[in-house]
């Protein structure tokens, strides 16, 4: 699904997470119903539930930590947390840098939204920075118009800024409701081999447990449950 980090330095460490008890759970808390932050100012949503869960059932202890999107694969490289579960799609560009569990969300559509039927989508179109949609963008023929955050691209449609938007279906979802301001534009676009954990190369035990917990969640059913819970029956699930 979500996103590729077109330019990444490379930080990566030597030394690994070491499987400590405790377990930094990198997000960027503003992509629900991924992950955002709530009223009470904690991590909240999809990931969070899930994460918490498989850390529960790993034995380890989640710590989570922010941090803007497009620094959040050199913050992992360098250090400051130890996952990053936070909507990224597995791609082959980000395995030339970080490794990635098992996805735990399947490969899913991205769509435009516009504020009216028949918009320009070889126009101006709005995407997250660093995102697989930007990079789709760009290649298509159409003019890219890159945003910090998934509110920020909304917003430059509502103020014309941008012809449409273009992003995760399910990320864009709550904002083209019946009587709301966006509608779907065009066709939807299959992008992504998943969402999956990112993790340094270097913790392959990390990335084992956490392997070994996600199959664990596919065979019962609750995997497929949480994605219902957060993304409603249309979701795609496993």
């Amino acid at each position: 699904m979500k996103k590729l980090i077109l330019t990444v330095a490379a930080l990566a460490l030597s030394t690994g997470f070491a499987m400590a008890d405790t377990v930094r759970m990198g997000t960027e808390g503003a992509y629900p119903p991924y992950n955002f932050i709530n009223d009470k100012g904690e991590v909240d949503g999809f990931e969070r539930e899930l994460g918490d869960t498989l850390c529960t059932k790993a034995g380890l202890t989640c710590e989570w930590v922010t941090n803007e999107w497009d620094s959040i694969i050199p913050n992992l490289l360098s250090g400051n947390y130890d996952t990053i579960i936070a909507g990224m799609s597995i791609t082959d560009e980000r395995k030339e840098t970080i490794d990635f569990t098992q996805n735990y969300y399947p490969p899913a559509a991205s769509a435009y939204a516009a504020l009216s039927e028949g918009a320009d989508l070889k126009g101006v179109i709005a995407a997250q920075v660093g995102t697989i949609q930007a990079d789709y963008v760009a290649k298509s023929g159409a003019t890219l118009l890159e945003f910090a955050t998934l509110d920020d691209t909304i917003a430059a449609v509502k103020n014309g800024e941008a012809d449409a938007v273009f992003a995760d279906k399910d990320a864009l979802a709550p904002f083209v409701t019946e009587g709301g301001d966006l509608k779907w534009e065009g066709d939807d676009v299959p992008l992504g081999g998943g969402i999956g954990i990112g993790l340094r190369k270097s913790d392959t035990e990390l990335k084992g447990k956490f392997d070994a917990v996600i199959t664990e969640m596919k065979a019962d059913g609750s995997l497929n449950a949480l994605i219902v819970k957060w993304f409603g029956d249309d979701a795609a699930t496993f």
